[in-house]
């Protein structure tokens, strides 16, 4: 398994939407693999292809608990087919935006159904943090982030805070 580098706003390609993947394969499982291994290593809960400059529809998640044995989970190809109406408020972080935080406001529960990394379709619902987790790497293979459910204003500080780190570690947008 590879450690592949998570890239961090600004890079253009976490704003990109990301390909259906066709069929799963030998290389999907190893690309699944290796973001295992690359959440792991953040450490995180959640990572999306994109993240490591992958643009194919999968990510991975595992939100057990500390302590808990380690419950890795893989979703190809996911779409939610349900949302609540109910909505919940998490305070949500992402490693593509290191070391900031704030609450966003989601369903509080979805269905979803995705391609698990046998190739065979599931269907799972899910709430709590799984829901909002779901939700947050789903987002990111349609080229958004959680930053875009915050007003303007607090966008905008955090785009300007990365954009001029970007330029003093010379890791302007690709």
């Amino acid at each position: 398994m590879t450690t592949h580098t998570i890239l961090t706003i600004p890079d253009t390609l976490l704003r990109q939407t990301c390909a259906p993947i066709a069929n799963v394969d030998d290389e999907i499982r190893g690309l699944a693999d290796d973001m295992l291994e690359t959440m792991y290593h953040a450490p995180g809960i959640g990572l999306a292809a994109s993240q490591i400059g992958v643009l194919k529809r999968i990510f991975v998640l595992d939100v057990a608990k500390e302590g808990d044995p380690k419950a890795p989970m893989v979703f190809i190809n996911p779409e939610i087919t349900w949302a609540s109406d109910e909505l919940s408020v998490y305070q949500e972080g992402c490693l593509s935006i290191p070391e900031f935080y704030e609450d966003v406001e989601r369903p509080a529960a979805v269905k979803v159904s995705f391609i698990d990394r046998n190739g065979d379709p599931r269907e799972l619902e899910a709430d709590g943090l799984l829901a909002t987790c779901i939700q947050h790497e789903l987002d990111h293979l349609n080229g958004k982030l959680f930053i875009d459910y915050l007003s303007k204003l607090k966008r905008d500080r955090v785009m300007k805070r990365f954009n001029k780190q970007a330029r003093l570690t010379g890791k302007a947008a690709s």
